[in-house]
């Protein structure tokens, strides 16, 4: 049985006492659901991240990174290390946001870097990706999912995937108030998981986690959330609120 996952980015936003507040409201929001074979994460932004994982200590929530550089050390001004996040407890980071590819040109080469960077550090990654509006209404978007996995991941071994937690997001339903059909994502999702067993095994396709990023809300989560291959979701705006994040954990 693959695991469940609910994930907030807060992207840019929230200071430190914030930051602090929505995770102590979310601890009390969620403590009485059963989340057994569901993981709640919560991405703050870089400096808050050390005081976020104290206040989420204890608790079923997990504390992860929006992004990590791929060097060790070095004249890398404003960046950060596996090294640097593992020192405060940090073990998972988001890749590949399609902000991150869009405002800051990260490309699939760099981002298979910043992966192979992940497992040498015995860390874990939900790695983003997803097609363009262009991409969408050209059908050319399973090629561009496709071409997205098999430059960043596929030089991975299949044992490697244990570390690894897809996130699939159609950028044109990013912050626009669209969402792709629950038909859409489970269509995509499937596609998704079939090129990994083509390319390794049925076992690893079916035993990896696939969310779906896409304005997700409490109003559609629950349909979203019923398809059979998407395994959660990576919530933007939404996961800012206590209340409709934990409607949406509750719709998993």
């Amino acid at each position: 049985m693959r695991t469940k996952i609910v994930a907030g980015n807060w992207k840019l936003n929230n200071n430190k006492k914030e930051s602090k507040q929505l995770i102590k409201d979310l601890k009390e929001s969620i403590k009485k659901l059963k989340l057994k074979d569901t993981r709640v994460i919560v991405a703050p932004t870089f400096v808050n991240l050390s005081s976020s994982v104290k206040e989420a200590k204890k608790s079923k929530i997990e504390v992860v990174a929006q992004n990590m550089h791929q060097a060790k050390n070095g004249a890398f001004t404003g960046e950060i290390s596996a090294d640097m996040l593992k020192a405060i407890g940090v073990e998972t980071v988001i890749l590949g946001h399609s902000e991150r590819r869009t405002y800051f040109n990260e490309t699939d080469a760099a981002l298979a870097e910043k992966v192979d960077a992940i497992l040498e550090n015995k860390m874990e990654t939900i790695f983003c990706f997803g097609e363009l509006l262009e991409d969408r209404k050209s059908e050319n978007h399973f090629k561009v999912v496709e071409s997205q996995l098999s430059n960043a991941l596929f030089h991975l071994k299949g044992e490697d995937f244990k570390s690894i937690i897809l996130a699939y997001e159609p950028v044109w339903a990013i912050g626009t108030g669209e969402t792709a059909s629950p038909e859409q994502a489970q269509e995509m999702h499937a596609f998704i998981r079939s090129i990994i067993e083509k390319k390794y095994t049925k076992e690893v396709a079916e035993k990896v986690s696939i969310l779906y990023g896409g304005s997700v809300k409490p109003a559609n989560a629950e349909e979203i959330f019923s398809k059979p291959d998407v395994d959660g979701g990576l919530i933007g705006g939404a996961a800012l609120k206590v209340a409709d994040f934990t409607a949406i954990i509750k719709a998993i």
